[in-house]
């Protein structure tokens, strides 16, 4: 099967589950996309995302799942480099980069669109 049918399968599937949580709970969607992070944080400290990611690849990396993934495998590397420290700085220099491209594109956007308040 090819890499990108794979991505798109897997990442379509969280996308239901996330879509499952929407209409037949009463959860909101912030604590949906919580729940999705704290579920890639579990998954990945017991080392059951990495299959995940090397089935689904950008299917398993690019959802909330993936970001919470990344956050756990950051502090884990981190508090073996650096002991109990790494616990508040690991997770921020693994994940650096999407935070910053998240902010950047987010700022651009807002230049570009002139978003408004909804009344």
């Amino acid at each position: 099967m090819s890499e990108i049918i794979r991505a798109f399968l897997l990442g379509g599937c969280i996308c239901i589950i996330g879509q499952i949580l929407i209409d037949f709970t009463k959860i909101t969607p912030a604590r949906i996309m919580v729940i999705f992070v704290v579920t890639g944080v579990v998954l990945g400290i017991f080392g059951l995302y990495q299959p995940l990611i090397d089935w689904g690849g950008a299917g398993a990396t690019v959802p909330l799942l993936g970001f919470g993934n990344v956050l756990a495998k950051g502090v884990m590397k981190e508090v073996d480099e650096t002991g109990l420290l790494g616990v508040f700085t690991g997770g921020v220099k693994a994940a650096a980069a999407g935070i910053t491209a998240a902010i950047t594109f987010g700022y651009i956007m807002a230049i570009i669109s002139k978003p408004r308040i909804k009344r």
